[in-house]
């Protein structure tokens, strides 16, 4: 990314905004970093350190126009959205995720800004075949969060063909990482898992642990978002490691880890939709902007369970 002289980042109090926003201001100290955020899925303690202005805002509402009517935005990262998969508030959701991006796109309209924006991996739906899945692979979105996801891609490349405004997809699989804490039980499975066995308890998974996830590292999903913004034109990519891996490889390296010795406890998975695999095909982002993960599953709870266990640091 050539430097920016103002980035705007919604959701930047949040898990990933506020992992982005630190190393955005680690790379470019010249550049001024505003964040907007509603504070209703996040934490000012994960922006320790931050040293730009951070305002409350709901983007999808007019107020958005006016926090930042100032401000000559040239880079907008887009993570502001309600994340959790279990509101069924079908109206809310749309609302939210789907107005709120399209002031987003006015917003850079009105600017002349880049958009790199967060997309889902949820949108490929509940894939039966144990294959890497590709960015133009049929969607079958299964709730009305995926959904919403779904129709954001869609509003994007429209936008984009009448407007010229660049618009880039990030579609994340299973983060994990630092500053995930406050998400509570919606923090990724990797999370859960570390405090059942800190508290000298089982950790508790579906049976029989045999279910693969993407799970990518919150260093990598920083590194690809940057990236994204030099995509030469509106589109969508793949965000994770590129390697599925299950839920008992999982515990095998917290356990090696945490130096326990833990038994997962299984049991019967509650959810009529239940996605039993997910691996990303890595393809297309490599090919065209050059990334690579650097962290294997392995190399990344590593480093995550020390960084809990404060024996590093938090570093970028």
């Amino acid at each position: 990314m050539d430097k920016v002289n103002n980035i705007l980042i919604t959701g930047g109090a949040g898990f990933i905004g506020s992992n982005l926003a630190l190393k955005l201001q680690q790379m470019y100290p010249e550049s001024k970093i505003l964040i907007l955020d509603d504070f209703s899925s996040a934490n000012f303690k994960n922006l320790k350190g931050f040293k730009g202005e951070v305002l409350a805002c709901d983007v999808s509402t007019d107020e958005l126009f006016y926090k930042v009517e100032e401000t000559k935005i040239d880079l907008i990262f887009h993570l502001a959205s309600i994340t959790d998969t279990t509101v069924t508030d079908q109206e809310l959701m749309m609302r939210k995720n789907v107005d709120g991006f399209k002031n987003i796109l006015e917003l850079a309209y009105d600017t002349e800004a880049v958009v790199v924006y967060a997309s889902s991996a949820s949108v490929y739906g509940n894939v039966k075949e144990h294959i890497p899945l590709k960015e133009d692979r049929e969607k079958s979105p299964e709730n009305i969060y995926a959904f919403s996801k779904y129709i954001m891609d869609n509003i994007a490349k429209d936008f984009s063909e009448r407007t010229g405004i660049k618009a880039v997809g990030v579609r994340y699989f299973n983060v994990y990482g630092p500053r995930e804490a406050h998400k509570g039980k919606f923090a990724s499975m990797i999370y859960q898992l570390y405090l059942q066995m800190k508290q000298g308890k089982r950790p508790r998974i579906f049976k029989w642990g045999e279910q693969k996830r993407d799970f990518v590292y919150i260093k990598d999903v920083v590194e690809a978002t940057i990236l994204a913004s030099k995509a030469p034109g509106t589109t969508v990519y793949n965000v994770g490691s590129g390697q599925a891996r299950s839920f008992n490889e999982v515990i095998a390296l917290l356990n090696k880890n945490l130096g326990t010795d833990f038994e997962p406890e299984y049991f019967d998975c509650p959810y009529d939709f239940y996605q039993e695999y997910t691996q990303a095909d890595m393809t297309k982002i490599k090919e065209e902007l050059g990334f690579v993960p650097k962290y294997d599953l392995e190399k990344g709870i590593k480093e995550y369970v020390d960084i809990l266990e404060n024996r590093i640091e938090e570093t970028f």
